[in-house]
């Protein structure tokens, strides 16, 4: 039997820079050419990046991608890299329109070129609107063997591509994919992928994209699983990574040629020897899946990093409260960039609690991060004397001449300002409009409250668990939450307990559940309360629009997961009586 080293290169790329991106699968491809690998797979749309949004619809950007695919393989055969088969996701166009496709590279040229089939449209995905849908399927004969290939949905479908790949025949198939990450998708996604193995009676190389790109992240965790459901390696997640893994191919006769479930199989020899010899590797990789608080953890550092990085940023300013909210944010920041490049930034009102001003410098203490403090009454008492403001009118001006400060010391300094608010206070509109709701990215803004406290505890034993201080206050975990934007003020006077908010906004905005009244009713909540979160919900989407972005880890984030008109009528309990006056947290 064959023995065929197929290198899963689980890289980082950006969208739109086509050049760095060549580079980078060039160097890959060469580590892996130095390991003896024999084929090697990219990313979904590794050359281009991915999502390219409406980056596809221009044609000057189609063009630049097809010629850069195919100056690719020479730059590779220019390498010593022609003997490998190099799949390579990137953006093709042609007279019915732009293509999700993969081109497979050998010998200094394309050999071979294939569109995605399924198209999915739902939740953060838009290829309907993006791409044309392929009807072939490319078999390529290496070695020896038959390599099959299915674009990430592909995989999904029933009777798609890989049943068709079963049934015409193939030794291996080959999966390049740009799967977002969302909690627990591995719990999913895994199960999946041994069905298809199985189905196509072959191996199934799973190679992922990893990184941040807006507010999507990558989770990588590429992997190969065996047609009798075995796991045959695994690489780590969140982190770019070459995994190599034999695969004794019991090589069968395939000729069959024609359609299958609609599609058109094509066959192609590109070598019939026996593979090089190579040393073997030192053992077959399978990486520990990261609990869920450090998945998350992680998502949220990678997703903040990249987007910091990836724009132009050097370091990021943010104002620390004292509270959980700024506290787990900073500490994700440091995480991502560094204490060097994290700037936090004290406002004490005149209502500002002592303890508030102390965790907020022992925070910056713990985490070794700039901090500087910048008192905000008299600026304050400027609006509110000369507009004659009160009530919440006089709360807001708070909150916005904090947000004032955070921008201009982002224009006088460059740092991209990070919003602080979690995915509770979005949901309820519990924030102000260029107050607390200003920055260019909000890292937590999928992160619900009760989730916030327990990441907080999580990092902190970490920290505690290698030795290190934990990072986050113990004040700042344990306090009632607080805007402290007038005496005695506690987020409870204004919303329910977070635990409860929380357990009905799972069920009113998830995309698996989108309850109504009825069925919050039944499940048992009492009727005044989802009433109260219902009106909060609906009425904040105003503000949800303007909020920047963040990293999505549910499974239904605010913004392209969930999509609801801001001017709507729909009868919502209490609807009609105007939207709610503003609360900041």
């Amino acid at each position: 039997m064959p023995v065929l080293r197929i290198g899963l290169a689980q890289v980082n790329s950006t969208v739109g820079d086509l050049d760095g991106n060549a580079r980078l699968i060039v160097d890959w491809t060469r580590r892996a050419a130095r390991d003896g690998a024999q084929v090697v797979v990219f990313p979904e749309m590794m050359l281009t990046g991915y999502p390219v949004e409406d980056l596809c619809l221009r044609r000057s950007f189609a063009r630049a991608s097809q010629k850069a695919v195919d100056g690719l393989a020479g730059r590779l055969a220019d390498a010593g890299c022609g003997g490998v088969l190099v799949y390579v996701g990137y953006l093709d166009r042609d007279e019915e329109g732009p293509r999700n496709a993969v081109a497979a590279l050998f010998g200094g040229v394309v050999v071979a070129r294939q569109f995605k089939h399924h198209l999915p449209n739902f939740g953060v995905f838009d290829e309907h609107r993006h791409f044309q849908p392929g009807r072939t399927l490319e078999v390529l004969r290496l070695h020896g063997v038959d390599i099959g290939l299915a674009v990430c949905q592909d995989l999904w479908e029933d009777g798609g591509p890989v049943a068709a790949l079963g049934q015409a025949g193939v030794d291996v198939v080959v999966s390049p994919n740009a799967s977002p990450y969302e909690r627990s998708k591995d719990d999913v996604r895994l199960p999946l992928v041994t069905r298809r193995a199985a189905e196509a009676g072959a191996p199934l190389v799973y190679v992922n994209q990893v990184g941040g790109q807006d507010d999507l992240v990558f989770d990588g965790d590429s992997f190969v699983v065996t047609p009798d459901g075995v796991l045959r390696a695994r690489a780590q997640q969140f982190v770019e990574d070459l995994l190599l893994v034999d695969l004794d191919l019991p090589v069968g006769v395939h000729d069959a040629q024609g359609e299958f479930h609609g599609l058109r199989l094509r066959r192609q020899v590109l070598s019939s020897g026996p593979p090089p010899r190579s040393e073997p590797p030192t053992g077959p990789v399978i990486s520990e899946p990261l609990s869920d608080e450090a998945e998350m953890w992680a998502a949220l550092v990678v997703g903040l990093r990249d987007y910091v990085v990836k724009n132009g940023f050097s370091s990021v300013v943010l104002g620390l409260s004292g509270g959980i909210d700024s506290a787990v944010t900073a500490a994700i920041a440091v995480d991502a960039l560094g204490p060097d490049a994290v700037f936090g930034v004290s406002m004490p009102s005149a209502y500002s609690s002592t303890h508030s001003r102390s965790d907020a410098e022992e925070l910056a203490r713990r985490l070794g991060c700039h901090f500087r403090t910048e008192p905000i009454a008299d600026p304050v008492r400027v609006y509110v004397d000369q507009l004659g403001l009160t009530g919440v009118a006089e709360e807001n001006v708070q909150a916005r001449v904090r947000g004032m400060l955070l921008m201009a010391l982002s224009n006088q300094d460059g740092h991209l300002v990070l919003a602080t608010g979690n995915k509770t206070e979005l949901a309820v509109g519990y924030s102000t409009l260029y107050g607390d709701a200003v920055g260019g990215f909000a890292p937590i803004k999928d992160v619900f409250k009760t989730e916030v406290w327990r990441l907080a505890r999580w990092r902190n034993a970490e920290a505690e668990k290698h030795g290190h201080t934990p990072p986050i206050p113990e004040n700042s975990i344990t306090k009632p939450p607080s805007a402290e934007l007038r005496p005695d003020q506690l987020d409870t006077d204004s919303l329910p307990d977070y635990q409860v908010l929380d357990d009905i906004l799972e069920h009113y905005v998830h995309r698996d559940r989108d309850r109504d009244r009825a069925d919050l009713l039944a499940a048992g909540f009492d009727h005044a309360v989802v009433d109260q979160v219902m009106r909060m919900v609906d009425r904040a989407e105003y503000k949800r629009r303007q909020y920047p972005p963040g990293t999505k880890i549910t499974g239904k984030a605010f913004g392209r997961d969930r999509r609801l008109p801001i001017t709507n009528d729909w009868a919502t309990p209490g609807r009609r009586s105007g939207h709610q006056a503003e609360h900041i947290a």
